[in-house]
């Protein structure tokens, strides 16, 4: 007897013993990345199709058959794990985190997903920026979030509820309706021209003119400063290769990582007076090639040199 497929439904058919069966792909093989392939009988159609899109979904770490028990706090925490942290670098991973278990759950993660409303979140953004701060030495005193802090939980939210309306555990997506907490713009403050022969005096005093000179002429990031390698300085060029930086995750320890965007990978060109500082400091010093370029100079993170 020949094979016979539901209309329309190329992973369904029905087999020679008169049953129905459903194929899916369960994942992928980590070896050689090959599809794997299961199944599901039933008696019927309908009933093959109604346990393919539970074994789909299942598959992919959700069960929309429980989709009336995910609260905020479940289904943030299977996005964060399903779809945010393994595509993202770890410091964005790191304040996703934050996001979700500090800023979130503890003021909105019992409430039934299907039940969460605009005014639910547009009450959260309020609260914590009133008294959201975790820091409390940070912020100038201020004990809720930055505006711009604000508008992140925003749109980590939007993401991902913008997921659950793809795997149809809500109808549409709540921060839709939201007013998103603007982001206001600071005025950026430099070092006028008269001010700078005493910054660099106190530089050289301090027996750090170097790292403070080049900071000033290439507009390098602090983070990107304190990645650089001997091996990142190009003499004949004159240019320093950015690839890399420090940065301070939620938990505020240190850690190297790559540059937020591809284009923050660069190459930038110096004048020949800070390469002329660089050799000098590397001469001081029997420095590797592949050693930090200011490891000994103790440069402090948190320094406001620009």
């Amino acid at each position: 007897m020949a094979k016979k497929r539901a209309n329309g439904e190329g992973n369904i058919r029905k087999r020679t013993d008169g049953r129905w069966e459903g194929r899916y792909t369960a994942g992928y093989d980590s070896e050689t990345g090959n599809r794997i392939i299961k199944n599901v009988l039933g008696k019927t159609q309908a009933e093959v199709k109604e346990k393919l899109a539970q074994a789909r979904q299942k598959s992919s770490g959700l069960d929309v058959t429980r989709k009336e028990d995910y609260t905020v706090a479940t289904w943030l925490r299977s996005w964060y794990e399903l779809y945010a942290k393994p595509n993202v670098r770890p410091a964005t991973a790191d304040r996703y985190h934050l996001i979700i278990e500090t800023y979130t759950i503890p003021r909105i993660g019992k409430i039934k997903l299907k039940k969460l409303a605009s005014r639910d979140l547009q009450k959260l953004y309020k609260d914590r920026m009133e008294k959201g701060r975790i820091q409390k030495r940070s912020g100038k005193g201020n004990p809720g979030l930055s505006n711009t802090t604000a508008r992140s939980v925003h749109l980590t939210l939007h993401c991902a509820f913008e997921r659950a309306v793809k795997e149809r555990l809500i109808p549409r997506n709540p921060t839709d309706d939201c007013i998103a907490p603007k982001v206001q713009k600071v005025e950026m403050k430099t070092r006028l021209p008269k001010h700078l022969k005493s910054y660099l005096d106190a530089a050289n005093a301090r027996d750090v003119l170097p790292m403070f000179y080049l900071e000033l002429v290439s507009g390098l990031r602090k983070g990107e400063l304190m990645a650089l390698l001997w091996s990142d300085l190009d003499i004949d060029h004159k240019t320093i290769s950015v690839s890399k930086q420090y940065v301070r995750n939620p938990s505020g320890e240190v850690m190297l990582s790559r540059p937020k965007t591809e284009t923050s990978v660069r190459q930038v060109s110096i004048p020949q007076d800070a390469v002329d500082l660089l050799i000098q400091e590397h001469s001081r010093s029997s420095f590797e090639i592949y050693s930090y370029i200011f490891s000994s100079q103790g440069f402090n993170f948190n320094h406001s040199g620009n």
